[in-house]
């Protein structure tokens, strides 16, 4: 597994420093400080793809769309298909929640 060869100390910390993070606003401080605009917006990218790509979009309107390369795409869609179900799992979480708070 790909993820294995992550694993260490200075990403645990990276971790736990974003699990810490409060609120939207704290992330924004966050990310702000911790990378460049481009690698916020390449991150935020994969996750409008995957979004997308979930909800049955071909390609092309996902180009059109997202900005994204057909390569960014196609790693996406194999993440989605053969990865460890990161993308799908926080997509399903953030739909929750939208519906929860729509409830309140």
């Amino acid at each position: 597994m790909q993820i294995d060869k992550l694993r260490g100390e200075q990403l645990d910390q990276l971790f736990e420093a974003i699990l810490s993070l409060k609120d939207k606003e704290e992330c924004y401080r966050f990310f702000d400080d911790i990378a460049t605009i481009s690698e916020i917006q390449s991150l935020s990218q994969r996750l409008l793809v995957a979004k997308m790509l979930k909800e049955g979009y071909t390609y092309g309107v996902i180009v059109e769309e997202s900005k994204a390369s057909t390569t960014t795409i196609s790693r996406v869609k194999r993440c989605l298909n053969y990865g460890n179900d990161a993308y799908s799992m926080v997509l399903d979480r953030i739909e929750d929640n939208k519906k929860e708070t729509e409830e309140e």
